[in-house]
């Protein structure tokens, strides 16, 4: 149960971004993001895994991890935020965790996720 009035739901869900695709930890996303750079503006895209996804309506956040030049880099977004312009879903992933922390000390094929067929939704196939 939520301990917030109504009114602050209200104007929440009125301001929640609808169009970022369904993606959990796991998945290979894409996240166009508006930085700055002295007076200019450019959108940089940030490929990566979801290592951790926060569902806390308007304050949610969800971190992304890449390896760049063998160096790990994990960047945390949040979801309603102005500065992500678009995210992208580039793979769907197969986990069994909710958060991947433990892909931080892996290291080549270790750390690779199995591709998921299908979405979230679908069921397989029954066997007969």
């Amino acid at each position: 149960m939520s301990h917030r009035t109504p009114v602050i739901e209200a104007i929440e869900a009125s301001q929640a971004r609808t169009d970022h695709p369904e993606f959990r930890a796991g998945d290979r996303i894409r996240v166009h993001a508006l930085i700055s750079e002295g007076n200019k503006e450019r959108i940089q895209m940030f490929e990566g895994i979801c290592i951790h996804r926060s569902r806390r309506g308007h304050n949610g956040t969800f971190t992304v991890r890449k390896i760049s030049e063998g160096v790990g880099v994990e960047r945390v977004f949040p979801v309603n935020s102005p500065r992500v312009t678009k995210v992208e879903l580039v793979t769907r992933g197969r986990v069994r965790r909710a958060k991947l922390y433990y892909l931080r000390d892996r290291r080549g094929n270790a750390a690779r996720i199995r591709a998921k067929v299908g979405g979230y939704g679908s069921k397989p196939a029954a066997k007969r």
